[in-house]
């Protein structure tokens, strides 16, 4: 767990620490802990919201990821947990940063190590030296049980802790009862303050999915983020449906890929799935305007100019025909065209891709850019 962030703003005369613990402020004066009352000044001083999926995830909170049967919940968590244990982009939202995972996985045990070995075989092993997985049955709700999880995460120095699924970490209670849900909530809440960090609930829809979340409401008011995955006949997507410091109701198209791993005994093929980001549907995206002046309009010819030549297709969710280059490469082959001093080219052509990418005119995913 990292050490408290500490910094001595005063208050009146008397100078104090500011101690924070999963987010919150605590003024310590010596022995005791005080009510703080902060100033202007001690806000802006307070440390930045860090996030381990910029405008998804944070680093600190409760979150669960929730939909149907058949959804594919599953495979999206596991897709953004080594997408961000890899620090690489996800679903076009930046990774500033690796973070470290516990995959607590209680149901469909046994294709856990199939799901892994296609996620592996499609988008390489990157992401899984920052991941560890727990297969044993547990119970969050068992005090005994949920030391030896709060253990095991801290020896491994992990800021995530995934609990797949919610409902069998806690077998024998009644997630629509009140009193139930909140020794639920309360667990899940103990587990997330003593490793500092972010718990995601994997957790079901009712059978009205428009509704969301299953079981009692008080669920959804405990949650930081919820991310919720709808399918749709073959179509899938996940959206935010709740998120207290991004913006919510954004959809994410993808699709689940058949993996083929060997044979088994039999000579039967066995399969997993991967995920793999999906074009949104026609009309869901604005008509994008091309920039007609400026270090945008530049960058957007310069950009077409590469396509041209460019011998990768498909990646990112493109369309099997589309040509795509990797950010960071279009970035450094782009930046010369800019007229500002050289120092500032790559700072401003990242500037003008986001612009790009914000209108609508380049389509950006998993760290690839092409054309709309």
């Amino acid at each position: 767990m990292n050490a408290p962030d500490i910094h001595r703003p005063r208050y009146g005369d008397r100078p104090r620490a500011i101690e924070y613990v999963s987010g919150i402020a605590c003024v310590r004066d010596g022995d005791e802990i005080e009510l703080p009352l902060l100033t202007l000044d001690d806000l802006r001083e307070l440390p930045a919201l860090k996030s381990c999926i910029k405008g998804v995830l944070p680093t600190v909170g409760l979150a669960a990821v929730a939909g149907p049967s058949g959804s594919g919940k599953t495979f999206l968590i596991a897709h953004m947990m080594l997408r961000a244990g890899a620090g690489e982009p996800c679903f076009g939202h930046r990774v500033p940063r690796a973070s470290r995972w516990v995959y607590v996985g209680l149901e469909g045990r046994s294709g856990l190590p199939n799901r892994m070995r296609a996620h592996a075989a499609t988008y390489g092993e990157q992401g899984f030296e920052n991941v560890r997985f727990a297969t044993e049955p547990l119970q969050i709700t068992s005090p005994a049980d949920l030391e030896r999880l709060i253990r095991a995460v801290r020896d491994f120095s992990a800021g995530v802790v995934v609990i797949d699924t919610l409902n069998a970490a806690a077998p024998g209670l009644d997630e629509n009862a009140s009193a139930d849900m909140g020794t639920m909530i309360e667990a899940a809440k103990r587990l997330q303050a003593a490793i500092d960090g972010l718990v995601i609930l994997v957790h079901h829809t009712g059978k009205d999915v428009s509704r969301g979340l299953r079981g009692h409401s008080s669920l959804f008011a405990a949650l930081d983020v919820v991310i919720e995955v709808t399918r749709d006949d073959a179509r899938r997507s996940w959206r935010l449906a709740k998120s207290k410091d991004g913006a919510d109701g954004d959809e994410h198209p993808f699709r689940l890929r058949v993996v083929e791993l060997g044979e088994d005994d039999g000579g039967d093929p066995i399969t997993s799935c991967v995920v793999e980001p999906a074009e949104r549907a026609e009309g869901s995206v604005r008509a994008a305007k091309v920039p007609t002046g400026g270090n945008q309009r530049l960058i957007y010819d310069a950009l077409r100019e590469l396509l041209q030549d460019a011998r990768t297709f498909g990646e990112g969710g493109a369309p099997p025909t589309r040509p795509c280059l990797r950010l960071e490469d279009a970035i450094a082959a782009t930046r010369d065209r800019l007229t500002v001093e050289s120092e500032r080219k790559t700072e401003r052509a990242r500037q003008a891709f986001a612009g790009l990418i914000n209108r609508g005119v380049i389509r950006h995913c998993d760290g690839w850019v092409y054309l709309s």
